[in-house]
């Protein structure tokens, strides 16, 4: 049987590491879906589930050290951006743990019956039950809280569901890594350790979507991948919910009284958000609209200045290095754009930061200009020069939908008065999964409040990848009518063994 090897390769230089793995054949993932889906019934204990996270967060610290090297050797992410990146991920399973404790995410109802109604209402009780096994793709910029231990495998599993990540080529020593880290977690928690599961290559990602034991999949990574996993798992016999995170331009929206308030601060904050992670966030700034005038002069003068004294920086890989080259040159290239600072090559393995300025009233041209409208994976935005509210708006009415929306308002404009601004957060809200006022995108905490998602093709679905909501994706609700009390599971039996939270109504 011929065999294809998955290299761990160093960004930095290009050059092969380690062979990690082979490439997964149908057979194979069809046996780790089969093992994963053995697994789900040791599973539904939600003690355990909850005490598995816990032990997977506190082993990925234990091994902190050994983590981050392997990302750090695979991304040129840096230790200090994947410490972060592993803190946060730990923390993510152990806020799924506690939200397996609470119980809430079961959102359990009960309807006592009522024959004076008209109709007469019978008992009624509902909760939510996993979907099945999960398929995780991940992420390429981000090798730990979007992997193969991040939120997707994380909310999947606090549902009770098994995972069977397909891993990103560009980090397969640190997937494998992670995973041999939560499989000895599960078991140390007494749970199978095939409740999670990698495989690698790109037929194995078509055939875990495909698979008939798979009940649902999440997804982050481009808009041409997404999409082609978003229609496998509609064209399937049985389709299957697929949440993916796609593309988003994150658009930024700079009104004259804020320009004229605080150009400098603003060029600047905007120029550290370009080029975090160098420009590889999926909820960087990609489209910023700035005043015509002196107040906008300023801020494009500030975010000159800040983006030409940034280091040249390494993407996760030389396609991605590739396509961001040709993507700057395309859109650089045409008539009334501009390049104040001219991104592109920094050298033969990194990329240097800049950005693009055009006439709003070009962009509504359309035609070529669209390109300004994709997303440009890199540290790159553009910068769209507006005469008024109306063109700023016209500009807005193009957009697809986003991740996040900023709005950078002046004091006067955040009190809350009926005015331009107030009608700016009425139309980007229905552009974007996330409003961010006077801040930056980048950087989505890990919250309950949390919304990481947004209209297509920023995500397929109106759920959530972060945050305590997430763990939705993967259950569905189901209500049992007149079930004696014995037969009942026990999360909905009237004594609450289990002390749930829980909505009555009726006597």
């Amino acid at each position: 049987m011929t065999t294809t090897p998955v290299w761990s390769v160093d960004p930095r230089t290009g050059k092969q590491r380690e062979q990690v793995a082979v490439e997964a054949t149908s057979q194979e993932v069809d046996g780790a879906v089969r093992a994963a889906h053995a697994t789900r019934g040791a599973l539904a204990d939600a003690t355990v589930r909850a005490a598995f996270l816990r032990a997977a967060a506190a082993l990925l610290d234990e091994s902190a050290a050994h983590v981050i090297e392997a990302a750090d050797a695979e991304t040129a992410l840096g230790p200090g951006r994947l410490t972060g990146e592993l803190a946060r991920t730990t923390g993510q399973l152990r806020a799924f743990a506690d939200a397996v404790d609470e119980g809430a995410y079961l959102d359990i109802r009960i309807d006592r019956a009522d024959p004076s109604l008209s109709p007469p209402r019978p008992e009624l009780r509902r909760y939510k039950v996993p979907l099945g096994v999960v398929a995780v793709y991940a992420a390429s910029n981000f090798p730990l809280a979007f992997s193969v231990p991040g939120g997707d495998t994380a909310s999947a599993l606090a549902a009770g569901c098994p995972v069977v990540v397909k891993a990103h080529p560009d980090h397969p020593a640190t997937s494998e890594l992670c995973a041999s880290l939560l499989r000895r977690a599960a078991v140390e928690s007494g749970l199978p350790a095939d409740v999670v599961t990698v495989v690698h290559g790109f037929d194995a990602g078509l055939a875990l979507i495909r698979h008939p034991l798979v009940s649902a999949a999440g997804f982050t990574g481009s808009v041409r991948g997404g999409r082609a996993l978003f229609d496998a798992a509609a064209a399937r016999p049985v389709p299957i919910p697929f949440h993916g995170e796609l593309g988003s331009l994150n658009p930024v929206v700079v009104t004259p009284a804020a320009a004229a308030e605080r150009a400098e601060e603003i060029g600047g904050g905007l120029a550290g958000s370009v080029t975090l992670g160098v420009g590889q966030f999926c909820v960087k700034p990609g489209l910023v609209l700035v005043p015509e005038g002196a107040d906008g002069d300023r801020l494009t003068g500030a975010l000159t200045k800040a983006l030409g004294e940034t280091e040249p920086g390494v993407l996760l890989d030389h396609r991605m290095r590739d396509n961001f080259i040709e993507g700057v040159r395309e859109r650089a290239a045409l008539s009334g754009v501009g390049t104040p600072v001219t991104p592109g090559s920094g050298g033969e393995h990194t990329v240097g930061a800049g950005y693009l300025t055009v006439p709003a009233r070009r962009l509504l041209e359309g035609g070529a200009y669209e390109v300004l409208l994709e997303e440009c994976f890199g540290p790159v935005t553009v910068v769209v020069r507006y005469a008024d509210q109306h063109e700023a708006g016209a500009v807005l009415g193009l957009l697809p939908g986003n991740l996040s929306a900023t709005l950078q308002l002046s004091a006067a404009e955040t009190e809350g008065a009926p005015g331009p601004a107030a009608e700016l957060i009425g139309q980007v809200t229905g552009l974007a999964g996330r409003i961010v006022v006077n801040g930056w995108p980048t950087g989505v905490a890990v919250a309950p409040a949390q919304h990481h998602g947004g209209p297509y093709p920023a995500a397929t679905s109106h759920s959530t990848s972060v945050g305590a909501t997430a763990i939705e994706r993967w259950l569905r609700p189901v209500a049992y009518q007149s079930v004696p009390d014995a037969l009942l599971p026990a999360e909905l039996r009237e004594a609450n063994p289990l002390g749930l939270p829980r909505r009555v109504t009726g006597g």
